[in-house]
């Protein structure tokens, strides 16, 4: 007779839920700074006036710089240190 399953821990699951939420920010960062990307590296008339428009409604990539940065370090911290400590990996 085999034994039951027992699953994950409720640590591991918290640790799991976190990462995703992570990564979800630093790619939403990601599309957030996409008209600051296709203006720099594609700039064309289309691209300028995106930008203009955006200006007039608040848009502001830095904020996807500071939060997706620190999103980023955050969860790849995140991931090295419980890789390291718990899961006895590196």
């Amino acid at each position: 007779m085999s034994s039951p399953y027992k699953g994950q821990s409720t640590a591991k699951t918290v640790f799991l839920l976190a990462s995703a939420a992570g990564w979800l920010i630093v790619g939403a960062s990601l599309i957030y700074l996409m008209p600051v990307a296709a203006n720099a590296f594609r700039p064309s008339e289309l691209t300028h006036t995106w930008m203009e428009t955006l200006g007039r409604s608040g848009y502001n990539p830095m904020l996807a710089v500071v939060g997706g940065g620190a999103a980023l370090v955050l969860t790849v911290a995140g991931n090295v240190l419980w890789y390291q400590k718990f899961e006895g990996k590196a």
